[in-house]
This record gives C-alpha cells, structure tokens and sequence, in this order.
C-alpha cells in the first residue's frame, strides 16, 4: 500500500473578527486523494475555515501550505492557480450563458487570474480551454445539456454545473460547501454519486462541508470536527460517531 503525502496543512490558523474568534489555532492536514469532511454545529467556524485557506479571508494568525508551498494570505486567483478551487452556490452560474460557456468562462479565467478577454490569445490556449469545459462537462454528466441556457437547468444540474465550473481550474483540491443544500432525496443521492465518481475519476482530493451526517458517514475517510472554532476531534468516521464530545457538542450526549 503506497503511503499518502499530505497536500494541505494548516498550523494555528486563527481568525478573530473583533472580539469573536471564529478559527481557534487550527492544526489540520488533509492526505492527497482522501475526502475529508469538515462538520461541526451552526456557527463552529467551518465556511470561515474554509475562506481561509482559499483566500477569500485573511488569517489573523498562522499559516496555509498547500502541496508543500506557503500560500498564506495569496489572493484568491493566485490560490486557484497553485491548485485550490471551491465549489461556490449557484450564484457563480451566469443564468443567461450556456452550461458550456459558463464552464469555457471559468477555465479561461482560472488559466488567467481573473475574467479577462484577450483577444490576441493564441488559437491553441482556446482550443485547450474548449477540451477542458468538455472534459468536465462529461465528468458531471451535463455534455448533453451543453446548449442549454444555465438559467434552465433544473436545479440539481445547476449545482452540477457549479461542480463543472470548480473543477474547470483542474484542481488537486477541491473544496465543496453544501453541495447537496435543498436538494431532494434523489437529487441527493445523484450528487453524493458525482462527488463519489469525479475523485474516483478525476484523483482528487475533496475536503466536504455537509450537514447531513448519512451521506458524511458514506464518504469520507476521516472527519474534522470543529465546534467554536476549534477542532475537537479528527479521525475516521466510526471513531467520530463514538466520540463522547462530538455528540455533545451535537445532541447534548446522544449517540450519532
């Protein structure tokens, strides 16, 4: 069995608005190829984790590497350039573009920094950026519906879509916010298959922010947890459902 390498860590990263400290120097290191889930109740700090390393906020203290290289305080094309990207809502979908060209945008902008048209670009960077928004497109199951305006989409093909655009920068790490908020039962169970197949596919490593603790029991290998700010436990899923102070910090002591 080959031994994984780390591809992110984070040492005491902090991040305190005014009095509140919402990261309480946090320790975490995600292996490549793993996909880690992050939980933790409402307001435990993990969207302000995950600004962090994405750049999308500033630590007020500690640090990121990311494949080995110190990326904190990098803006946040930068941090999409070295191989982070992040699945945003649906509100990074451009509603009057096609599923293609949303996607063709977001793999030009990521080879960029920025959503930037040159049109002196050379014939074979935009053939490129056309295989990428292919690739992708066929990795989500949306080739198909490429024609199709994004605004039409039904909605679990609108947050298949925004997987497509995240995964147009062709990250090592992926990051996923709720990928299956509002989301019916089926539409669930289809997304919790995409997330399944695109690391299996793809090789990527995920790190998953989800609140439904059935579909982060299916597919993660280890489990942060955090609860105000600070990670009380990080190990594999059947170690965290038994663990004494996250269900605490959840049902007040009641088995997960």
């Amino acid at each position: 069995m080959t031994e994984m390498s780390s591809i992110l860590e984070t040492d005491g990263l902090t991040k305190r608005f005014g009095g509140l400290t919402a990261v309480n120097d946090v320790d975490l290191t995600v292996e490549s190829g793993e996909t880690r889930a992050i939980i933790g109740p409402n307001g435990a700090g993990k969207s302000t984790f995950i600004n962090l390393v994405t750049g999308l906020l500033d630590p007020t203290e500690g640090s990121v590497r990311f494949d080995g290289d110190d990326i904190t305080g990098q803006e946040p094309h930068e941090i999409v350039q070295q191989g982070v990207s992040k699945s945003f809502q649906t509100a990074s979908i451009f509603p009057e573009m096609t599923v293609q060209e949303n996607v063709r945008m977001a793999a030009l902008a990521a080879e960029r920094g920025s959503f930037r048209f040159d049109f002196l670009s050379r014939r074979d960077r935009l053939t490129d950026v056309a295989d990428v928004a292919e690739e992708k497109l066929r990795a989500v199951d949306l080739w198909s519906d490429r024609a199709v305006d994004a605004q039409n989409l039904p909605y679990g093909d609108k947050r298949r879509l925004e997987i497509a655009i995240a995964l147009a920068s062709e990250p090592d790490l992926l990051f996923m916010d709720e990928p299956t908020a509002g989301m019916s039962p089926e539409e669930t169970d289809a997304t919790v298959d995409l997330v399944e197949q695109v690391q299996r596919e793809l090789g990527l490593t995920i790190v998953l922010v989800e609140h439904d603790m059935e579909i982060i029991f299916r597919i993660a290998d280890r489990i942060a947890v955090l609860n105000r700010g600070t990670v009380i436990a990080d190990a594999t899923p059947d170690e965290v459902q038994g663990d004494p102070d996250v269900q605490e910090a959840y049902l007040g002591g009641v088995e997960l």
